[in-house]
């Protein structure tokens, strides 16, 4: 999306796009039922722990490592294979993001390039920056065209100032601009779109709609299936209101799904099941 132009809060202006009042409800309310659930009263950090493992089995799967949780739950080793170390980021980017929450609003590139040095875990010299014009991207699963670097640099720099300014915009929409414009970017060489989701979380943790973090929108993403997180997205590079209206919902269903889940889990725990 353009981040510049005399609206002064731009964000707020997607929010009011057909669909996106709606789809800002239906998070909340989705949001409520987990806060309000008895269990969350006794045992929210269990709830936290569990979410934050889903979360994270859901982004791998979507940057193409879909293990079993079971699978994800019992492993120690993550150095083998290209899926191992996939998954072993985005569970090192889910326990860093909540790390990161006090200086995302005032130096948010600075908490971009740790998360992608976390994903990583390289000590390659194209790691925790953004990427030069003449380096390629390995996002293999994303296959729109990557922006340039210059282009890159000034969409970044458009992002941060957006953040850092605030505004009236609900989480939902702001988390979803932040998710679709580091998707569309690919500002890194690689992890791109583990990094995407984890501050997709970090945008929903510190605004307050999601504060102990037990709705992981990761989930719902990879439920809805990466063949609609793609059409999605080319509706958020396309620019126009409908696509732009159609990722935001996207992404709140994904929150809702994400709720969902954690829901299940404390029922579950309230049977003593789990």
């Amino acid at each position: 999306m353009s981040t510049t132009g005399a609206t002064a809060d731009p964000l707020a202006t997607l929010g009011s796009l057909p669909g996106v009042p709606e789809s800002v409800e239906a998070v909340r309310k989705a949001v409520d039922r987990v806060y309000g659930h008895r269990i969350m009263r006794r045992r929210s950090n269990e709830i936290t722990s569990e979410a934050a493992l889903r979360g994270a089995r859901g982004s791998a799967a979507l940057s193409g490592a879909d293990w079993a949780l079971e699978e994800v739950r019992r492993r120690t080793d993550f150095s083998g294979d290209g899926e191992a170390r996939v998954v072993g980021g985005a569970l090192r980017l889910t326990a860093e993001a909540g790390q990161l929450l006090s200086i995302w609003r005032q130096s948010p590139l600075r908490v971009l390039a740790r998360l992608h040095l976390v994903a990583a875990a390289s000590n390659d010299d194209t790691v925790g920056r953004p990427r030069q014009e003449s380096e390629p991207v390995d996002e293999p699963l994303i296959e729109l065209p990557a922006p340039s670097a210059a282009e890159v640099h000034g969409r970044l720099e458009g992002l941060s100032e957006l953040i850092i300014a605030g505004g009236s915009a609900p989480a939902l929409v702001t988390a979803a601009v932040v998710h679709g414009e580091l998707l569309a970017l690919r500002p890194f060489t690689s992890h791109n779109g583990l990094v995407a989701r984890a501050a997709e979380r970090i945008v929903l943790v510190g605004s307050g709609l999601d504060p102990k973090s037990v709705c992981p929108a990761e989930v719902g993403h990879a439920e809805l299936g990466r063949a609609a997180y793609l059409a999605a997205l080319e509706g958020y590079v396309s620019g126009t209101p409908e696509g732009m209206a159609a990722w935001i919902a996207h992404c709140g269903k994904a929150i809702e799904l994400g709720a969902r889940e954690s829901t299940a889990v404390c029922e579950a725990l309230q049977r003593g099941a789990a």
